[in-house]
């Protein structure tokens, strides 16, 4: 009952932290970014991760499992296990992402002096924190016998 109400309330974070693709929004606010005028909050479920990414305190029943791997998937999006092979890493919008950012002359260093540069740090640093804590999950869920998605994702039997 509780994995239900935490899934059925469970909306996109407003600060994803692996974006699909940029959209003309995200384009638009590069330049932002650059300049650390618009920034991301790094997610709560990150920064504890960050803070104990080995904790299984209160991790009781397979539910509990699977109410904290759905927090991160919020955050970072999805696991490896779901993610399709057909990714090329290219598309229009971080193409585009790319292009804009090209314009702004001595970037680096603008990213630097603005803290942008730190910021994207510190977030990256918060989602790697939080991919190893959503592992940890998943083999604490493998180990104690549950259920995907409390577990890895089973591999397609093989023909």
């Amino acid at each position: 009952m509780a994995l239900a109400g935490a899934l059925a309330t469970a909306q996109p974070s407003l600060a994803q932290v692996q974006q699909e693709e940029p959209d003309a929004m995200d384009v638009a606010r590069t330049p932002l970014t650059d300049l650390n005028i618009v920034g991301e909050d790094i997610p709560e479920v990150l920064v504890s991760a960050a803070q104990g990414p080995y904790v299984s305190e209160g991790l009781v029943t397979c539910n509990d499992i699977v109410v904290q791997i759905a927090a991160i998937d919020q955050a970072l999006g999805p696991d490896y296990d779901l993610v399709g092979e057909s990714d090329t890493g290219l598309s229009e919008g971080k193409i585009a992402q790319g292009l804009v950012g090209s314009l702004i002359p001595f970037r680096g260093i603008v990213r630097e002096v603005s803290g942008a540069a730190g910021d994207e740090r510190k977030l990256r640093a918060a989602a790697t924190a939080g991919m190893v804590r959503r592992g940890y999950l998943k083999g604490l869920g493998q180990e104690r016998g549950c259920q995907y998605p409390a577990r890895p994702k089973p591999a397609p039997p093989s023909e």
